[in-house]
């Protein structure tokens, strides 16, 4: 057992923030899958405001994270910050169940909300500071077991959900099973998560809020987020591409993209823990360079899936590459801001933001172009682009180092 179950998750801290980040998990799997129908066709959002809306909240979201990270780091412990984006979490959805008007959900998605996806990355941070005194190897292996958790909620939750609320005549009760969950994550963080004395974390030389935004749009750490942001970016591009090809050329129903969803996500689950022991044979850039070449066999195949058990047969590789790329990065990026584990899991936050951002603008002058099909390849272009960006800087600062040494 102590093989499929490593030592790492014997810490107390690491445990307790594994279940807050599943329920944490839920309640964006029973929401993200019917936020755009509770916005557009319930409240009665246009397509263009929700997109607008959609942008406005990620870009608070980062702003948020990167600030609250950085306040973390100030006191030196987490839990604080983590009570109060929970808070912000129970009265975001529950404002939007109790109060269904387009006015609240544009302000839920606006404020309480962003701030409650803070929460992601704090639980990253609050980890991170329970590594210490691990080897990079047990990082890993903690952070993917971690990351496991959000893809095992999405592997449970939507379908038991849309079972829920199939006879309904609204899909409003999904932000109340997600305040509920949110309540179910305060109360791990209140009573499951280790005290700590904040002078035992706390950062030795503070950074002001706008210093701590200087230092995460830096040249250093900025190049290294655009080529993880690139990498990162093929997922969001699936998220698009998947229901549009599935229903498209590959001839298949709306059903099958749920079933494919989910086929995927519980694959993550398992390999996500093996790419964390591949990780530790061959170090964190070889396995992100093989899940990315993995990730992007797949997109470039999705491009010329014509029938729906095409779709199928290439699960493997989607979950494959995917629990690669949605896992690796999270050391990767934390190490960027290595003595600073609230400021450097921020940049988990602005890697979302950013990869979201390409894979928008990816999609857009990929469908202008070539259609569906076309895109699909075109974004496993953009993953091993990125890749290679990264190979690069690394290449750069091995070259820099040895002149130093020299």
């Amino acid at each position: 057992m102590s093989r499929l179950f490593p030592d790492v998750f014997r810490n107390p801290a690491i445990r307790a923030s594994m279940l807050a980040i599943f329920t944490f998990g839920m309640a964006g799997a029973m929401t993200a899958p019917y936020r755009s129908v509770v916005g557009i066709r319930e409240l009665g959002l246009s397509d263009g405001l929700y997109s607008t809306l959609t942008f406005a909240s990620a870009a608070v979201n980062v702003v948020v994270s990167v600030l609250l990270g950085n306040l973390a780091d100030r006191l030196g412990e987490y839990r604080s910050a983590m009570i109060g984006a929970c808070v912000f979490g129970i009265v975001g959805y529950g404002m939007v169940y109790a109060f269904p008007t387009a006015a609240i959900f544009i302000i839920s998605g606006l404020l309480p909300l962003p701030i409650y996806g803070a929460l992601n990355s704090l639980l990253f941070a609050n980890a991170r500071a329970a590594m210490q005194g691990m080897t990079r190897s047990e990082m890993v292996t903690a952070n993917s077991g971690v990351r496991a958790m959000i893809s095992l909620s999405w592997v449970l939750i939507p379908g038991v959900t849309g079972l829920v609320l199939s006879g309904a005549s609204s899909m409003l009760p999904a932000y109340l099973f997600a305040a509920i969950s949110c309540l179910f994550c305060q109360g791990i963080i209140l009573f499951a998560l280790p005290k700590r004395a904040g002078t035992e974390l706390a950062a030795t030389h503070h950074l002001t809020y706008l210093g701590a935004l200087r230092q995460v749009v830096s040249p250093r750490i900025s190049a290294h987020v655009c080529g993880v942001a690139l990498i990162t970016s093929t997922l969001h591009l699936n998220d698009a591409l998947l229901p549009l090809i599935a229903t498209g050329a590959a001839h298949g129903a709306l059903s099958d993209v749920g079933i494919l969803v989910g086929i995927v996500a519980l694959l993550e689950v398992v390999f996500i823990i093996v790419w964390s022991r591949i990780a530790r044979k061959t170090g964190q850039m070889a396995a992100l360079a093989a899940g990315t070449i993995v990730y992007a066999v797949f997109l470039g195949l999705l491009g010329f899936a014509s029938e729906p058990w095409h779709l199928y047969a290439l699960t493997l590789l989607a979950g494959i590459g995917a629990a690669a790329i949605i896992s690796i990065p999270i050391t990767y990026l934390q190490d960027l801001i290595a003595d600073r584990p609230g400021l450097g899991s921020a940049l988990i936050s602005v890697n979302i933001f950013a990869s979201a951002g390409i894979g928008a603008l990816v999609f857009a002058a990929g469908t202008a172009v070539a259609g569906y099909s076309g895109t699909a390849v075109l974004g496993a272009f953009t993953g091993l682009s990125g890749i290679t960006m990264l190979g690069f800087l690394r290449r750069r600062r091995v070259h820099r180092a040895g002149a130093i040494g020299k």
